[in-house]
């Protein structure tokens, strides 16, 4: 600065020297004033000038002050006139050095005076560091993104900027020039007008440019003796203002100014929000939509939703933190929890128990205020009522279904998350009230169950527990806070919210006992902080921000702080979220690390069990088994499908057979056989034929085809596979099989087909070749037979062993027994006497057995007679009719012939032809049936069970059991808890 200063000076002088005015004898640099020759020219020899007297003296300034104006007198006749009035170029470039010296030291005094300004206003804004993630993450990325090194490389550098400062030495060339144009006249003259104008022009200056500054100087000094008159006044004043009002005066200020930054933090909140709405608007009209980072809570509610799964009895291995709200019943814990979440949340009951199970509540930050559950997609916006209603609805619904029958409350946990702007991140877990009595519609063992619950979550060492005490009954009614002195007695992790408080106010006769409370010297209960709080009027349909206000305007004008018997920091529910907020993740940076490590160890310890029980087996949970076996199971359904048509119509055709042969026997061909003729037989035939064919047949058909598909399906599903075969499946089949068959139904329309096809298959009479006529003989004499080897079997048991089994195996025969045998013996004398005896025995045959069995002493019943013929006569016509099969078997001619001309009649060989041939076409009828829609159906059914059973997590639990199937869920969770513990660990480090 000096030497430019310098520089310009000498252009100045140099200016001068080479003027065509002046006096000769000296040269014009000896005319200069002194000073400004020693500023100039600091080597030049000043003693060789005396400075003439001036007629004023110099007053000394600064800058605060106004500046004298110099009035030099001119210089003696010996100096001359004209030498002293050439000076008037350099006093006014010595002044506006001056001039520059004042505007620099304002200059540094007022940015000095700015950035104060602006650090107490950085500091009055509160930190958002918070809301760092509205901005994208390409933002923060630029420093990789863009080489700042380049661009500082790429700026000019000092010898560059100095080129684009201004020429000094043409400054003082046009100031020469100037001079020149300022002087056309007389040198005198122009001298002395010029010397006259640079003084009014200085005049000027000094009034333009410090006339601001003098004046701003003047207000200064105004303000600050008004400030030391006014801080005069204001202490004399205060010295008249008792302590008690100013403490009153204290705490009103920093209520207001509390109340201030909650609401311009709210207003921020709002203003975020809108600002994330946006940014999601600009996501929806194609902007590359960015996968937002898993919040840290959201991390750690899915730890603690998996420890909830594993350890459903809340094991005390579980450690990790969570904040459990406990109080008594109605003391006002839903109402706190719905202020801190901020949204109306929970269902609400006049003094009826609402809460019914754990309700775990993740709060979280996010862009929408919105609720879900963890097992379901929906999201429900909590700015619209109806949302809220259908939300609360669906609350109360999944606590009355975790409720057992008999019970009155449930210790399955619901899993809720709250995400919205401006939200504390914390886990808070809402327990049923504590009560005292169990009223009517109350299992036995409500109040026990209650306690239970309560101690399980708060023997957690890691536990907040927030205590919610009812402000607006007496502090000795409540049964909560004995609770958690026991279960906290130091009080370490515990934070008491005394609810109700406006209510309180006007109810308590003494509001010190209001104090005794929040400092804690009425109960026995210690705690890390006390707060009261104010939860609404008792109206369920204020809204969430009415209550806030409401909040505020009470403890504003509340004597309870006005006489500091609460302190600022102690009121609403904002600080209490705060705060609460702030221990938990204290307790959650304390503890985390070591149950990280504890589960860690657990799952060394499962693991080695495993390969030490399991060593060649993958480690496979439940739901990996479940999926196995519905693999098994389906492959399974589908080989039905690969069974032969044969093997299919050969089962049918069998198992159709056993069922009808009773009834084709019995009720067709025995009663047919009695007729006198075959004439009469046919007819006789053909009508109990098309009897059964509408009533019974196609029915019985469906029946056997269903349960021959079932036994299919169970032969499939339960055979072994050899060394492959895993029996922990076994039970799982068996259940999947039984509810595929209770869920099949076979096609309706079936039975009305069939029984067209069987009608017509039994009408058929025309036996084609000898093939046919033999095999028709062979199913009639194997059916003969069958039927004669039952009936010797209930003859057997109707008379006792023969004489060669009681001899052999030293058998005897039952007194009945014997009664039997003799009227068997009497019955077959009289089957013998006649050949040709019908069916049934007459009334005078019966007495006549009986008479001869009472001449040998042997008293027998009528019915007994009766029951003993219907299986003797029953045994001698089945050998008749096989005796007659061998007789036909040479009358294919005569069939042909229509037995013409021939004693032998073997209408009954055609008969059974009939009933072999309905049953091959049945049979086959089903089968394309069964290969054609019914399998497909079942492996429709099969896959429908397992879709469901899949969904069903006690079913999977139920079914598939053991051992190993519990080692590897165990090892499952713990590996799963211990990795997401881990990342959330990592995550929070990283947030640190």
């Amino acid at each position: 600065m000096w030497r430019t200063r310098a520089a310009a000076a000498c252009v100045i002088c140099r200016s001068l020297a080479n003027s065509s005015y002046g006096i000769k004898k000296k040269s014009l640099l000896q005319n200069l004033h002194l000073v400004s020759r020693s500023i100039h020219h600091p080597y030049y020899p000043s003693s060789k000038f005396q400075r003439p007297p001036l007629r004023i003296s110099i007053q000394q300034f600064s800058s605060l002050n106004r500046l004298p104006l110099h009035k030099t007198k001119l210089l003696n006749a010996k100096h001359g006139y004209q030498s002293h009035r050439n000076f008037w170029l350099a006093r006014l470039a010595s002044r506006l050095l001056k001039v520059r010296y004042l505007i620099l030291g304002s200059a540094v005094g007022g940015g000095y005076t700015a950035k104060k300004t602006y650090d107490q206003w950085k500091d009055m804004m509160p930190d958002l560091d918070e809301y760092k993630w509205i901005i994208p993450d390409f933002i923060w990325e630029l420093d990789e993104l863009v080489d700042f090194e380049k661009l500082l490389k790429a700026l000019p550098d000092g010898d560059d900027l100095a080129k684009l400062l201004p020429d000094f030495d043409k400054i003082g060339e046009s100031l020469a020039s100037l001079k020149g144009f300022l002087s056309p006249g007389s040198p005198g003259e122009t001298a002395f007008r010029a010397t006259d104008q640079g003084y009014d022009n200085d005049k000027q200056f000094k009034k333009g440019l410090l006339g601001e500054l003098i004046l701003l100087q003047q207000q200064i000094q105004q303000h600050e003796e008004e400030a030391r008159r006014a801080a005069g006044f204001s202490s004399q004043q205060k010295r008249k203002v008792s302590d008690k009002e100013k403490i009153d005066q204290l705490q009103e200020e920093l209520l207001r100014t509390q109340l201030k930054y909650q609401r311009m933090l709210e207003r921020l909140e709002k203003e975020n929000k809108e600002l994330r709405k946006l940014v999601l608007q600009k996501d929806d009209k194609g902007i590359h939509q960015r996968k937002l980072k898993k919040s840290l809570i959201d991390m750690y509610s899915e730890v603690l939703d998996i420890l909830s799964d594993y350890d459903a009895s809340y094991n005390t291995q579980d450690h990790l933190p969570r904040v459990v709200v406990v109080g008594d019943q109605s003391a006002g814990k839903t109402s706190v929890l719905e202020m801190i979440a901020q949204a109306r949340i929970f269902p609400r009951g006049s003094g009826e128990m609402m809460t019914r199970s754990p309700v775990k509540v993740t709060l979280s930050e996010g862009p929408h205020h919105v609720a879900f559950f963890k097992d379901s997609s929906r999201e429900f916006d909590l700015t619209k009522e109806e949302d809220l209603a259908a939300l609360r609805n669906e609350i109360e619904i999944r606590m009355r279904n975790s409720v057992k029958e008999g019970c009155t409350v449930s210790t399955e946990t619901i899993s809720l998350s709250v995400k919205g702007p401006g939200l504390q991140r914390m886990v808070l877990v809402d327990l049923p009230g504590v009560i005292s009595t169990v009223t009517s519609g109350m299992a036995p063992d409500t109040k026990e169950t209650i306690f239970s619950i309560s101690r399980a979550y708060m023997q957690n060492p890691n536990a907040i527990i927030l205590c919610i005490q009812d402000g607006s009954v007496d502090a000795e009614r409540s049964i909560v806070t004995d609770l958690v002195s026991q279960m906290d007695p130091q009080g370490k992790r515990t934070i008491f919210v005394l609810t109700k408080v406006d209510l309180a106010e006007k109810n308590v006769a003494s509001p010190s006992r209001i104090q005794q409370i929040i400092e804690g010297k009425l109960f026995p209960m210690k705690a890390l902080g006390y707060f009261a709080v104010v939860t609404g009027k008792g109206n369920s349909s204020e809204s969430i921000e009415s209550i806030k206000e409401y909040e505020e305007e009470f403890f504003q004008n509340s004597k309870l702080l006005k006489t500091s018997m609460l302190k600022a920091h102690q009121v609403t529910t904002k600080n209490l979220s705060l705060a609460v907020s702030d221990c938990f993740w204290k307790m959650v940076r304390e503890s985390v690390e070591q149950q990280a490590d504890a589960f860690k160890a657990t799952r060394f310890n499962l693991e080695t069990e495993w390969k030490n029980n399991y060593p060649r087996l993958r480690e496979l949970d439940r739901n990996e088994l479940f999926e196995k076996a519905k693999n098994e199971i389906l492959d399974e359904v589908i080989s039905l499908t690969q069974v032969t048509p044969k093997h299919w119509e050969e089962i049918l055709e069998k198992t159709l057979w056993e069922r009808v042969s009773a009834h084709v026997i019995e009720n067709i061909y025995l009663p047919a056989a009695q007729t006198a003729n075959s004439g009469t037989f046919n007819t006789t035939v053909d009508i109990k034929l098309k009897q059964w064919t509408d009533k019974q047949l196609p029915n019985k058909a469906v029946e056997v085809a269903w349960e021959t598909l079932q036994e299919e399906f169970s032969r499939f599903m339960t055979e072994k596979k050899g060394k492959e075969h895993d029996d922990i499946f076994d039970k799982l089949k068996q259940a999947v099989k039984e509810e595929t068959i209770k869920r099949h139904r076979w096609n309706e329309r079936a039975e009305d087909s069939l029984r067209v096809i069987q009608h017509n298959a039994l009408e058929d009479r025309s036996i084609s070749d000898k093939q046919q006529w033999d095999a028709a003989i062979h199913f009639m004499e194997e059916t003969l037979q069958s039927r004669l080897k039952d009936t010797e079997s209930v003859i057997e048991d109707m008379v006792g062993p023969n004489w060669k089994k009681r001899w052999l195996y030293w058998v005897g025969r039952t007194k009945e027994q014997n009664i039997r045998n003799e009227t068997k013996n009497e019955l077959e004398k009289l089957i013998k006497c006649n050949e040709d005896h019908p069916a049934y025995l007459a009334n005078d045959e019966v007495t006549t057995v009986r008479k001869n069995l009472e001449a040998r002493r042997v008293a027998v019943d009528p019915s007994v007679i009766k029951d003993t013929w219907h299986q003797i006569y029953r045994r001698y016509f089945l050998k008749s009719a096989l005796n007659h099969c061998s007789l036909c078997r040479r009358g294919f001619y005569y069939y042909q012939r229509h037995f013409v001309d021939s004693e032998l009649e073997c209408n009954d060989i055609v008969l059974f032809w009939r009933i072999q041939r309905m049953l091959a076409i049945t049979a086959n009828t089903l089968r394309q049936q069964l290969t054609n829609t019914e399998v497909r159906r079942l492996e429709k059914n099969v896959k429908e069970v397992l879709e469901d059973f899949a969904e069903d997590n006690e079913k999977k639990v139920m079914l598939l059991t053991g051992k190993r199937v519990q080692l590897a869920e165990d090892l499952k969770k713990v590996r799963e808890i211990q990795e997401k513990l881990e990342a959330f660990i990592e995550a929070l480090h990283q947030e640190k």
